[in-house]
């Protein structure tokens, strides 16, 4: 069996060399280059930056380009053909942190291409030249056949990809190495432009290489549905909406006819590249909101396959979400799956919402019932990997920067941050923040300091010049020949400095405005721990209240709302000022958190739960239950002594009826057979319908003894009763229709044709007769996701039925109706029931079947029969293809018996 991971970029990619470029300087070389030791320096120069000898402290009065010695290309390493590296934590992975852009947006459907501009000029010379510049050169823009003859035998090699989700790696990695996950292989792209490679040799030996020394699956894609797919769809439609953060303009008509256009392309890449492979038995993991279309696209081309899907980032709510044109698209995308994953409840919540409100299909706490099959819907939150992070944190240079660090900043309260410089990251909250803590604790000036670490964006937005306004202001106000209380580096560290800073810092402050899981703090709090740079410090976490990681600590850390500045003010001062006990304790319950939640687990976690969901819906599914056999059923039925039948009316008994009109009498056929069946002394027969009391008993007034289950569920009469018995609390569901309504009769005024029927304990909005049916349809849906929003509490919920929507109790179903009858059944029988037979077609009846089959694994029933009606996926032991007089020939056997 083999993992598939399914992620946008490879773990590894390929480096080019051009002809006519330098070398590359040396791993060895490249460590020897130190920032001066800030000892040697001279006291009356301005503090100059811990970590690079370039980088300015003083942020600019403007904004300016990245620092050069962020360049990965510069002159001396030669035009390296990958992406630059991503120096987000493995939190920020979804979206990776670019240097120079290896892509530009496209400009739009009237406009030339890249590759239609460049193909009329000088391709080599204009690569060699921006070589030597130290400006990357994506291969779409060289493209000509001179330039495929040179990267058809310009030497390469494998290395690893900086960019992607680290996280993901991480955890991957982890669980290989601790043995919960075997024989997976990675697929994605290379994370570079791969036109001049079509066609080549070089592109067959790359995917060679890939896949027998790697294990690696390399997907190729047109650079021009990459770069429409990635910079445009993924980064300014996808990622604002899941953070919501809603774009200027999503259903324009360029953004339809081109970036979506890009995204599909790019998705239906994945899918074939995945279904070429595809053995029985693989197991297929698609990852992040880059391939939400993959998991339906698999499923098309193989039905058996196992798949699972995770999003590592927030889901919004239905009211964001809902704001995509292709909305629809991207949810049954993902229903692809088998088992959809999520970070925190939160998140699995929404969009258990969303899909209800756009889709209009039933949602339950472990998921989606489509109409053929169950979608199972999960939260599991990633962690890191803490047997690698030790390790690392435990070298030479990690150990040299926190005494380079100590030195520096001996008798400072060191608060640390790094973010990458979007609007989502609240830099700006934190520094605006930061200025109030010292406006208003002036006796903490020239104690604390504030470093941010800044990573640049692929987005040139005023953000900088803001932020950089900001970082000056506060210096010049506070800051002295020793002291500066902000240190701004715009531009990342490398990983033995980020540890450093976690090892030494007194409280790590994220005042992100969404995030779905963010691992910075999850390595802050591991670093903390004293093992390798005593005596533990047991920092404070700031932390938003809208991260993942948030709900995984229990309050444990000071929790605060990134835009009530008085409050992450107040949050420092607490952070500073809290005793050792405190911070101890807290400590202590953030520890264990982090270390339970580990990536190894995480991946263990998820294939397990997917194994599980796989199997269960494979159970369920038409074509794994077998058929009905009447012989089987009769010699069951001939060995029984106290009989049980629960059957359902509509659909089973009888075909199909408008709901909101009472039928008058049932098919003789029908009524005979049921009086056929009760001349058995040992047999009792409940029929469960949606109907009323007063319509069941004008349908079988001709059936004497016969028990009825009316609402389904809500009302019970007895077999050889008279009486109608209520099972719920009239004076509750009087309260709840209150409440529910006038959100009915809200949307009932604004969809023409549409009509509510009132029910003793269920309301029903129907619209199967409204005069645009489409739209009564999106309008069915929203007063649903309305009344299970606004009436949750009052334990009712409503269900999308054919052409109706059903407001009923939540604790009242025809399950707990059947479960009370079988209970009173059983104790006034003289022998116990042997023998049950349910048989339904509905998605209501799957409670019943449910019940009934674990009445026969639990051992209190000897022989339990069970059958659908239908083509749905079914927890019924059996199925009927032939309807209702499939059904009644079977009941008319039995009665002849």
């Amino acid at each position: 069996m083999t993992v598939f991971i399914c992620s946008l970029f490879l773990p590894k990619t390929i480096q080019f060399r051009l002809p006519g470029t330098p070398p590359q300087r040396s791993e060895a070389k490249r460590r020897k280059s130190r920032p001066t030791p800030l000892s040697t320096l001279p006291t009356t120069a301005p503090p100059p930056s811990l970590f690079s000898e370039r980088a300015d402290l003083t942020p600019p009065d403007s904004p300016v380009d990245d620092d050069p010695s962020m360049n990965p290309f510069s002159p001396e390493d030669g035009p390296r053909i990958s992406f630059p590296r991503a120096t987000g934590s493995p939190s920020d992975a979804g979206v990776p942190s670019w240097g120079p852009r290896a892509f530009q947006i496209p400009s739009g459907a009237n406009s030339p291409s890249r590759t239609e501009i460049f193909e009329r000029n000088r391709a080599l010379d204009k690569a060699r030249d921006l070589g030597r510049r130290g400006i990357f050169q994506p291969l779409s823009m060289i493209r000509s056949d001179s330039s495929d003859r040179v990267f058809s035998v310009a030497p390469w090699k494998v290395v690893d990809a900086d960019q992607g989700n680290g996280g993901l790696r991480n955890a991957a990695e982890a669980a290989a190495r601790d043995g919960m996950l075997r024989g997976y292989t990675w697929v994605g792209t290379l994370g570079m432009p791969t036109d001049a490679l079509e066609g080549t040799q070089q592109k067959q030996d790359i995917e060679s290489r890939l896949a027998a020394e790697h294990d690696m699956l390399a997907v190729f894609c047109s650079d021009k549905d990459f770069d429409g797919h990635y910079s445009h769809f993924c980064k300014q439609i996808l990622w604002p909406v899941f953070h919501y953060q809603i774009p200027d303009n999503p259903k324009s008509k360029a953004f339809e006819d081109h970036s979506w256009k890009y995204y599909v392309n790019v998705n239906q890449s994945f899918a074939d590249k995945i279904v070429g492979s595809w053995k029985r038995g693989d197991v297929i993991w698609i990852h992040d909101y880059h391939l939400l279309l993959v998991p339906s696209m698999v499923r098309q081309k193989l039905p058996e396959a196992k798949i699972g899907f995770f999003l590592h980032v927030a889901f919004p709510s239905s009211e964001v979400f809902r704001c995509l044109a292709v909305r629809k698209e991207l949810l049954e995308g993902m229903l692809g799956a088998n088992l959809i994953g999520f970070q925190i409840h939160e998140y699995s919540r929404h969009f258990l919402q969303t899909c209800s409100r756009l889709l209009t299909v039933e949602a339950t706490p472990d998921g989606l019932q489509l109409e053929d099959r169950f979608v199972d819907v999960v939260n599991l939150a990633i962690g890191i990997d803490t047997v690698n992070l030790n390790k690392h944190r435990r070298e030479q240079d990690v150990m040299r920067w926190l005494g380079i660090l100590q030195e520096r900043y001996e008798g400072k309260k060191l608060i640390v941050a790094r973010d990458k410089l979007d609007h989502v990251r609240g830099v700006r909250q934190k520094l605006l923040s930061y200025e109030l803590f010292l406006n208003q604790n002036p006796e903490w000036r020239e104690k604390t300091v504030l470093i941010q670490v800044a990573l640049s964006s692929s987005e040139k937005t005023d953000l900088d010049a803001t932020l950089s306004d900001i970082v000056t202001r506060v210096n010049s106000s506070w800051a002295t020949l020793a002291y500066q209380p902000v240190v701004y580096l715009k531009q990342d560290i490398d990983y033995a400095q980020y540890l450093a800073l976690l090892t030494i810092a007194d409280a790590l402050m994220i005042t992100t405005q969404r995030e779905g899981m963010n691992l910075t703090s999850h390595e802050y709090i591991f670093c903390q721990d004293g093992q390798v740079y005593p005596p533990q410090r047991h920092g404070s976490l700031i932390l938003s209240e809208f991260t993942g990681t948030s709900s995984l600590f229990k309050k444990k850390e000071l929790s605060v709302n990134p835009w009530d500045y008085r409050q992450c003010a107040n949050a420092i001062k607490q952070a500073l000022e809290m005793g050792e006990e405190e911070k101890k304790a807290r400590w202590e319950s953030l520890y264990e958190a982090v270390t339970s939640h580990s990536g190894s687990r995480w991946i263990a976690g998820f294939l397990s739960r997917l194994d599980r969901a796989y199997d269960e819906q494979h159970k369920r599914d038409q074509t794994s239950v077998p058929r009905m056999s009447i012989p089987a059923i009769a010699s069951s039925y001939e060995q029984s002594s106290q009989r049980l039948f629960i059957l359902d009316y509509e659909g089973t008994l009888v075909k199909w009826g408008p709901v909101n009109q009472i039928i008058p009498v049932s098919p003789q056929r029908t009524l005979d057979v049921l009086n056929d069946l009760l001349l058995d002394e040992r047999n009792v027969v409940y029929v469960m319908s949606g109907r009323r009391p007063e319509e069941l008993d004008r349908v079988f007034r001709r059936v004497p003894n016969l028990g009825l289950i009316a609402e389904n569920g809500c009302f019970i009469k007895d077999h050889g009763s008279e009486r109608w018995v209520e099972l719920t609390d009239n004076s509750r569901t009087e309260d709840w229709k209150q409440s529910v309504k006038p959100i009915m009769t809200y949307f009932l005024e604004r969809t023409p044709g549409t009509e509510i029927e009132e029910r003793r304990c269920s309301l029903l909005f129907h619209y199967d007769g409204a005069e645009d049916y489409e739209t009564a349809s999106r309008q069915a849906s929203d007063c649903a996701s309305h009344v299970n929003d606004a009436c949750e509490s009052q334990r009712v919920h409503a269900i999308a039925m054919d052409g109706a929507i059903v407001v009923e109790p939540t604790d009242f179903n025809k399950s707990t109706a059947a479960q009370k009858v079988f209970e009173e059944l059983s104790a006034r029988a003289e022998s116990a029931v042997d023998f049950l037979m349910v048989v339904g077609d509905g998605r209501e009846d799957e409670k019943v079947f449910k019940w009934a089959n674990k009445l026969h694994q639990a051992g209190s029933v000897e022989r339990v029969v069970t059958v659908s009606l239908g083509d749905r996926s079914t927890e019924a032991a059996s199925t009927s293809t032939q309807g209702v007089s499939g059904v009644l020939s079977c009941l008319r056997r039995l009665a002849s018996a």
